[in-house]
């Protein structure tokens, strides 16, 4: 079932998408070569409680840390680990918190060091999908067009997007009707309306598309091991267009 938002409900999630934006400033100047998944999941859960929020993924289906940290082949789900950066990898942060009571959830794909022309194209590719699906994120329009916008631009750019995950709702719940695919038809699935409140996440790999659970039992990987990239807002759908609600105002 959808839920529709109210005003107020809307003012407070707009509030926990700031505090969230934030930490996520804060979790970029951390990431550099020689620090772990590890210890960058528990600054961020550090962060999240000093807020004032609580923390969103631990314990959620049983994950064991605050936050998603993804490097380079990994898609996302990844548990903390010793895992170290290192210069030219690239890694996504893949957060969320619990603000008086409703969810907000977020992801960046970053640079760790340099990085090769080819990797940078990837990233921007990955963000400018990700502005293209929210500007669809318009009352009266489908979650197919959301979609098939992301996969029409990121196909014409030579890459492919991931079919086996996707966006969704969120509110009181983590994960909430519609499903937010990164590919589809236009006018197809739900349509959107004012009030509602989706998470669009473009996920992009270099190579094929098809992923493979990883033996942590949570994260996904790309199967043929080429690299992927992962941007996610939280967006409020109303009458003047759609709003980013996890951004620093």
């Amino acid at each position: 079932m959808i839920s529709i938002k109210s005003p107020e409900e809307l003012a407070c999630m707009r509030e926990g998408g700031r505090k969230l934006a934030l930490i996520m400033k804060q979790l970029q100047f951390m990431v550099r070569p020689g620090v772990t998944t590890k210890e960058l999941d528990g600054a961020a859960k550090k962060l999240i409680v000093q807020s004032g929020a609580q923390v969103a993924f631990q314990g959620y289906h049983g994950f064991p840390g605050a936050i998603c940290i993804s490097v380079n082949e990994e898609i996302v789900h990844v548990v903390p680990s010793k895992r170290v950066f290192k210069d030219g990898d690239i890694i996504t942060l893949d957060i969320g918190c619990i603000w008086k009571g409703f969810y907000l959830d977020m992801a960046r794909t970053l640079r760790v060091g340099a990085v090769t022309p080819e990797t940078r194209h990837l990233i921007d590719v990955t963000k400018k999908a990700l502005r293209l699906g929210v500007k669809k994120a318009t009352v009266g329009n489908t979650v197919g067009d959301i979609g098939e916008t992301i996969q029409r631009f990121v196909e014409g750019q030579g890459y492919q997007v991931v079919r086996e995950l996707c966006g969704h709702g969120i509110g009181k719940e983590l994960h909430e009707d519609p499903k937010v695919a990164n590919f589809g038809k236009r006018h197809e699935g739900e349509t959107l309306k004012e009030g509602m409140v989706i998470c669009i996440e473009p996920m992009v790999t270099q190579g094929h598309w098809k992923l493979k659970h990883m033996k942590d039992g949570h994260g996904f990987t790309t199967e043929d091991g080429s690299l992927s990239c992962h941007f996610e807002d939280t967006i409020a759908i109303t009458k003047k267009g759609p709003e980013i609600l996890t951004k620093v105002r």
